[in-house]
């Protein structure tokens, strides 16, 4: 008797341990927890654990068998041409990129939507390719089609017009031209798709009774689709100054470390140089936490400036 009741509460052991499993996976309180467990897992290992690796590091002198902790050297060894000439390399990336992958992806949105515009799907899908493609894939091609040679396509199509040849690779000014080139290829139809979204949330009623009134095309653009747009402009905004500081594989396809007055020398590229080239990971990580205020700074400001922190009550 005494050995079938021990089995009789293991057994009731057993099944209350599988019915407290079982409340917990179906309980609307664990619910929440369980399903955003990935992204704290993930954050806690891949995000918050290297950023606090990097901040120690970056007090440090590291070399092969060896590391000690030196304060403040590695901050105050920022104070060098190369890494001001990358902070501007960067400035100056960021501002062209804008420039482009800001209104462009805008209109080629406004007029994927219109209905009178036909083969949608065809267009939609063709300026989305590149963002599929491989960045070498696409560095390659445009190494080929920006060439140095007057045989090269730019320079042939540049010869059409009376135009003298240029050396894409060897100039500065062409340097820049050519990165942003390639950004915009790229990243084009990625924001053209984020626009895209934003337009089809406007109710149609808006324009059609803008048109009843009297509204043209121009004046619907900038006093419907501008100020509802904003949202989705703001976020377009934040990712292309992230992306735009980020930059580092578009310089290297063309150059690889050296380049022409060191205009393809990002605040990313100067990091990969020290650390990987020079094995000097301290100095590299304190390059890493400057670029990471930079950037948390500039979006912090255009945040502010285009009113994102202001409550919806004010």
């Amino acid at each position: 008797m005494n050995n079938k009741t021990a089995v009789q509460e293991q057994l009731m052991a057993v099944n209350n341990s599988g019915r407290w499993i079982k409340r917990a996976f179906y309980s609307q309180h664990a619910a929440p927890y369980v399903f955003i467990s990935p992204f704290v897992i993930t954050f806690l290992l891949f995000q918050l654990y290297p950023i606090i690796s990097s901040v120690i590091m970056s007090f440090q002198e590291i070399i092969p068998g060896e590391t000690k902790f030196i304060g403040l050297k590695n901050y105050q060894d920022l104070n060098n041409e190369h890494f001001f000439k990358a902070i501007w390399n960067s400035l100056r990336y960021t501002f062209w990129s804008l420039v482009v992958l800001l209104p462009f992806p805008m209109l080629l949105a406004v007029f994927l939507n219109s209905t009178n515009m036909v083969a949608k799907n065809f267009f939609r899908s063709t300026l989305f390719m590149p963002a599929l493609t491989s960045i070498i894939v696409g560095g390659a091609i445009f190494r080929l089609v920006f060439g140095t040679l007057e045989t090269a396509p730019a320079n042939v199509f540049l010869s059409l017009f009376g135009f003298e040849s240029v050396k894409w690779t060897s100039s500065a000014g062409a340097g820049m031209f050519i990165m942003v080139a390639l950004a915009s290829w790229r990243w084009m139809g990625v924001n053209l798709i984020y626009f895209l979204s934003g337009l089809q949330s406007i109710p149609q009623e808006l324009y059609e009774a803008a048109e009843m009134d009297g509204a043209n095309r121009f004046t619907q653009f900038f006093r419907i689709t501008l100020p509802l747009l904003k949202p989705v402009t703001v976020y377009v905004l934040t990712i292309s100054i992230f992306g735009g500081f980020a930059m580092f594989t578009e310089s290297f396809v063309f150059w690889n470390t050296q380049s022409p007055s060191d205009i393809g020398l990002t605040i990313v590229g100067y990091l990969y140089q020290q650390s990987f080239e020079f094995f000097n990971m301290g100095f590299g990580s304190a390059i890493g936490i400057a670029f990471l205020f930079i950037v948390l700074s500039i979006n912090i400001l255009q945040l502010l400036i285009t009113g994102q922190f202001r409550k919806e009550n004010e």
